[in-house]
């Protein structure tokens, strides 16, 4: 090889390598160029994070360690027009347990069940909510513990680890069956309790919150419930409570003053026995309800605590209805407690005179069917004031098929018939009053003459409650437009009764059939004659009643099918009356209903005849106030008239 080839293989190396050196040299800038902005991209955003957005993340971490809880508010009572408690807070005596404090649940149960009774299916439902809940919730063990049962346990606390006894606060009634349907009970929050409102309320969230289920309890719950308050707690990564840093506690509802009179509800409910009944009681001056009684009636402080499933079905099962609230409810026809209203009716119209009268042969034969009265024979003659007085049937079917069902109607919801009675109380009905539309839009049906005949004695489509007709009686007695009311007072304010003005009505037909009413217990041929007050002082008028449950065919009066005794009990008809006391100056009207009874002269006039006694003379009414001169003996059950236990306010 020569020395030229040499040289020239020497100077191609070389700019190989200053070639490559040059390819390095690129590459190492793009690399440190790339580098250099993914370092100013980060120190962008660590200056966004530290400076632009340091506040924001500082109140996240914050909030991750301070939580805000809610804090239930003590829920308001509710009493009587006396001061009496209704419904109150009592001290629930309760045991929980912590898991993480207890090397072995099983075991700690164990040894806790050998101090108080705790079901299999309660045990359950612990062990349940303890693998659902972190170690450190506490969960319920047993609650409404006694005192006895409470001691025990704390007295053995230092040898059943993981047991807390807490000290906290249960709803109680202590009047139990008494007021059941007046006032309800609460229960704790459900799902469909919460699907049901629109708006939901934080506190409902709280565990264990009981809200109200029935009666006033769940219509003035908003006002009862109150607000609550809150507690701002630190806690650490795992959700555990540090520390408590503040507490707002929350402001208890407003307590209510009923206008009930607690002794006066008890004797009427002892009144209606085991009846099942109902009967209310107004004061005339204000429209005051006094007594709302619905028999038989049950405990609401199971439903509290958790009421077992055998014990719910003994209620349901019941044929008397306990849960049924019967005077706010019940829907029943009123019979003939309803021709005062078709009386007014008739008079208002024209079709017939306070003395004209009708035949009464003890039946009306309408097209190919017979309407009877309740009096085979017939009542012969009788003008207005007498049919009231010996509720005479074919006298209302004649007046009613001259009157016609929309006069008939438009008189009825002036006393409150077939409209709602706002009342704060769930449940209550607003009954029936049939027009001609109505049973055209819902039966598709056009309205018959017999409809009419029905409507006047108060069978066919019409429905009242107990409610309303005690309403209705006291707007006879007083010629007011009188309203019912049940709260008397808020949080320690009275509550003024609304201006009553007078009905739309002639005030001498009112007269007139007043004098009917009061014909119906002191005539001769009065219908509750038997039922009626004897004190002069004190007569009261009144109107029985009694609405078919059903039809008797023609073939069982042809068997002599006749009585309700006849027949078994749930086919035997309703038993009404209604009444107002004293005649002269009108001071109570009451109103009652014994479901399958029979004849209101028989089982309801005397039960308002007791009523009304017990209203106006107190628990022992003179011997004179009796027709027999001499009060009648007690039943066994209820020899005298019993104090109501005081429970401190």
């Amino acid at each position: 090889m020569t020395r030229g080839s040499f040289s020239a293989s020497g100077v191609g190396q070389a700019q190989q390598a200053e070639e490559a050196s040059r390819a390095v040299t690129r590459r190492a800038a793009v690399v440190t160029g790339f580098t250099a902005l993914i370092g100013m991209a980060l120190a962008l955003r660590i200056r966004q994070l530290q400076v632009v957005e340091t506040e924001r993340y500082r109140l996240l971490a914050e909030e991750n360690r301070i939580n805000l809880r809610l804090i239930a508010p003590v829920r308001a009572e509710i009493f009587d027009r006396n001061g009496m408690p209704l419904a109150i807070n009592t001290q629930n005596y309760r045991v929980v347990i912590v898991r993480e404090q207890t090397n072995s649940v099983d075991q700690t149960l164990d040894d806790l069940g050998r101090l108080i009774p705790i079901a299999p299916r309660q045990r359950e439902r612990v062990v349940r909510d303890l693998r659902s809940k972190a170690a450190f919730v506490p969960v319920s063990v047993a609650e409404h513990l006694s005192w006895q049962e409470f001691s025990r346990i704390n007295a053995n606390t230092p040898a059943l680890p993981g047991i807390q006894p807490e000290v906290g606060v249960s709803r109680h009634y202590p009047h139990g069956e008494l007021t059941a349907h007046v006032v309800g009970y609460v229960g704790r929050v459900t799902k469909r309790d919460i699907e049901a409102l629109e708006e939901v309320d934080p506190v409902l969230q709280i565990p264990e919150f009981q809200i109200g289920k029935n009666g006033i309890e769940k219509a003035v719950e908003g006002d009862l419930r109150g607000e609550a308050g809150s507690r701002h707690i630190e806690v650490n990564a795992r959700g555990r409570v540090v520390r408590e840093l503040d507490r707002q506690e929350g402001i208890s509802g407003s307590d209510l003053h009923l206008t009930l009179d607690l002794d006066l509800q008890a004797a009427v409910q002892r009144r209606l026995g085991s009846e099942s009944a109902a009967a209310v009681l107004i004061d005339l001056r204000e429209g005051d309800l006094l007594a709302l009684a619905s028999s038989p009636s049950y405990d609401p402080n199971p439903f509290v605590q958790g009421i077992s499933q055998s014990a719910y079905a003994t209620l349901l099962n019941d044929d008397h209805r306990p849960l049924h609230n019967k005077w706010a409810s019940g829907m029943y026809p009123p019979g003939s407690t309803f021709k005062m209203i078709v009386a007014l009716a008739a008079l208002e119209a024209g079709v017939i005179g306070p003395e004209e009268t009708v035949y009464c042969p003890g039946h009306m034969t309408l097209g190919n069917r017979r309407f009877h009265c309740w009096k085979r024979g017939g009542h012969g003659s009788v003008n207005l004031r007498q049919s009231i007085e010996q509720s005479c049937d074919v006298y209302y079917y004649e007046v009613a098929k001259r009157t016609g069902i929309e006069k008939i109607a438009e008189m009825a919801r002036r006393f409150s018939l077939g409209v709602e009675i706002g009342l704060p109380v769930t449940s209550v009905k607003s009954g029936l009053i049939p027009t001609k539309d109505w049973k055209q839009r819902t039966k598709d049906e056009p309205w018959q003459k017999g409809d009419s005949l029905n409507a006047g004695i108060g069978q066919g489509f019409v429905l009242t409650t107990p409610l309303q007709l005690a309403v209705m009686t006291a707007r006879l007695a007083t010629g007011r437009a009188l309203a019912p009311r049940l709260i008397k007072a808020r949080a320690g304010l009275p509550l003024s009764a609304s201006p009553v003005a007078d009905l739309d009505v002639d005030p001498d037909h009112l007269k007139l059939v007043r004098q009917g009413m009061y014909d119906v217990v002191n005539g001769k041929r009065g219908t509750a004659r038997r039922s009626r007050i004897s004190d002069p002082d004190n007569r009261m008028a009144g109107k029985t009643g009694t609405s078919q449950v059903r039809n008797i065919t023609a073939a069982e009066r042809a068997e002599g099918v006749w009585k309700n005794e006849d027949l078994p009990w749930r086919r035997r008809d309703h038993a009404l009356f209604v009444g107002y006391a004293p005649y002269d100056n009108p001071r109570y009207a009451v109103s009652v209903i014994v479901e399958h009874g029979g004849g209101g002269s028989k089982a309801a006039a005397p039960i308002a005849r007791d009523i009304l006694l017990r209203a106006i003379y107190g628990p022992y009414p003179p011997d004179k106030a009796y027709p027999s001169g001499k009060a009648p003996a007690p039943p066994p059950e209820t020899e005298t008239e019993t104090e109501i236990p005081r429970v401190p306010t």
